[in-house]
């Protein structure tokens, strides 16, 4: 396992090396003790997944709120999707910016985000599936979101290939803007 380092502290990428022999390829995707070395959260209390159909699905921008922020481990396993990591953590040398990678099954590489970084992805082919290994257990009630789109962010998504349509939940689509939020002073629960 290789740890590169991203502009936005705390935010890894990991490439992940295969052992190949006529049989095909064995990967470890997990060490706990390569995480802890680099003082990353190695917990982890849930492992999710998502399938997405359709080329130009966005899902995001999503994070849990404190007390219950949760650090998160990316993989993608089938299709090809575009990550983006938005560092949201007040006080942050880089808050309010974002930086993008590319995850894809044959790339074998995954994507550490820490609490208080949103997160969010976009499907590049059609059947894509992510893994996800949760560092916190899921807490509706903390659940928050910033959208995807927000002039307060600008994050450059790929367009969607061959004139495709965007697909988004209404949640990820009705998101307030993140300036008035802000304004408002209920920026930690604003979308939650």
């Amino acid at each position: 396992m290789r740890f590169e380092e991203t502009p936005l502290p705390g935010v890894w990428v990991i490439e992940i090396d295969a052992l190949g022999d006529e049989r095909g390829w064995f990967v470890r995707t997990f060490d706990v003790e390569e995480f802890r070395a680099r003082g990353l959260n190695a917990e982890v209390v849930e492992c999710n997944a998502s399938f997405s159909p359709r080329r130009g699905t966005l899902r995001g921008m999503h994070y849990q709120a404190e007390p219950h922020g949760e650090p998160k481990l990316v993989r993608c396993v089938r299709g090809v999707t575009f990550h983006v990591a938005l560092d949201l953590r007040p006080g942050s040398p880089t808050y309010r910016r974002w930086h993008g990678v590319m995850l894809s099954a044959e790339g074998l590489r995954s994507l550490y985000l820490p609490p208080g970084v949103a997160h969010g992805l976009q499907t590049l082919v059609d059947d894509c599936e992510v893994f996800y290994q949760m560092g916190h257990r899921y807490v509706p009630e903390s659940a928050c979101g910033v959208r995807w789109d927000d002039p307060a962010f600008a994050i450059q998504w790929p367009p969607v290939a061959d004139g495709g349509v965007r697909t988004l939940s209404e949640r990820d689509r009705s998101f307030a803007d993140w300036e008035i939020s802000e304004r408002e002073g209920s920026l930690a629960r604003s979308e939650c």
